[in-house]
């Protein structure tokens, strides 16, 4: 009887040493393979989500390993509380720990919205609910969005810089738009403070609003700075800035495309051709590129431009030379 226990201790003690040294094997090839084998895959971690339901995540989605070995890991190197909730996509062959370690790290899969230079506030309106960020928008009126963006403006019109901004699953376009504003006021801020003496405008937001007019007037780099010395000549001169994009915003929705002379006659408020100076508001986002033009105007004498036929423009110092340009223009020279 005590040789038949002896040798049943060392049997169990022999199949426990196996079993062990399978369930370490097994761990070991489990903290050494990819959890993923595809190329990409993406997941979401939801708020509040614990260790054991985030392997359950990866289980459900053909992830690599054992729930025990994944909680071993867990045991043996304090993973419980390292858990971060948002959208990971995963296009690396990352062996669990690394994996974990990139979620703790909230590499959280962004995506990106551009708000376009021109557009106006209703465009950027209708791009953000069109986007797949979450909409706030839709729950305030111009007036609501301008007390809670804390805008020292009434109007929207002009106040977001166009640039490419980021956001992850869960923002919400209203947090695009902080961001976007408070871009546009650093840019505006320093443009002004930087800029050239002796301007024809006198605040910054005189600045914004001269900057949109030069942004729907030419999409030249190179031409921005003198399509601001144009305008600013015509404002120190007392004359009309005449532009054809203001008249276009004044009329809204009945300008169908060609600019008539019944729209160039229709006084509104940014009639530029009726009436003297700058429109009350801008008429668009104005990009970084041209708020520096507004700021910068060349020092040149033009006072007239009309399209080349060619994607810019042609300027002129005198009338006369205008009408040349224009007629030109007309025969599609």
């Amino acid at each position: 009887m005590k040789k038949f226990f002896i040798y049943t201790v060392l049997l169990v003690s022999l199949i426990g040493l196996a079993a062990g040294g399978y369930i370490y094997y097994q761990f070991e090839r489990f903290l050494k393979q990819p959890v993923f084998t595809a190329e990409s895959t993406a997941f979401e971690i939801k708020k509040g989500s614990s260790y054991g339901d985030f392997v359950q995540t990866v289980k459900s989605n053909k992830g690599n390993g054992s729930v025990f070995n994944w909680k071993l890991m867990a045991r043996f190197n304090r993973l419980e509380n390292s858990i971060k909730a948002g959208e990971f996509e995963i296009d690396k062959p990352f062996t669990p720990l690394e994996l974990v370690e990139y979620i703790a790290n909230n590499n959280v899969k962004t995506y990106s919205i551009t708000l376009i230079e021109g557009h106006n506030w209703a465009q950027i309106k209708q791009q953000l609910i069109n986007s797949p960020i979450s909409n706030a928008v839709l729950d305030m009126d111009d007036e609501q969005l301008i007390d809670y963006l804390n805008i020292e403006a009434d109007h929207l019109e002009g106040q977001f810089l166009p640039e490419t901004y980021q956001f992850t699953k869960g923002d919400e376009d209203i947090d695009i738009l902080l961001r976007a504003h408070q871009a546009l006021l650093v840019t505006l801020n320093q443009a002004w403070q930087e800029r050239d003496k002796d301007l024809a405008i006198q605040s910054p937001y005189e600045l914004l609003v001269l900057a949109s007019i030069i942004e729907k007037e030419t999409a030249e780099h190179s031409e921005r700075d003198v399509v601001s010395g144009v305008f600013h000549r015509r404002l120190q001169k007392g004359m009309r800035l005449q532009t054809d994009p203001t008249v276009i915003y004044g009329v809204g929705e009945a300008y169908a495309g060609d600019i008539t002379s019944a729209h160039l006659r229709t006084d509104t408020p940014y009639n530029t051709y009726t009436r003297k100076g700058l429109p009350p508001t801008p008429i668009a986002m104005p990009s970084a590129a041209s708020i520096y033009a507004a700021a910068h105007p060349n020092k040149g004498k033009e006072l007239y431009f009309v399209a080349n036929n060619k994607g810019g423009h042609r300027f002129s110092e005198t009338y006369e030379q205008h009408q040349k340009a224009v007629q030109a223009y007309l025969k599609g020279q």
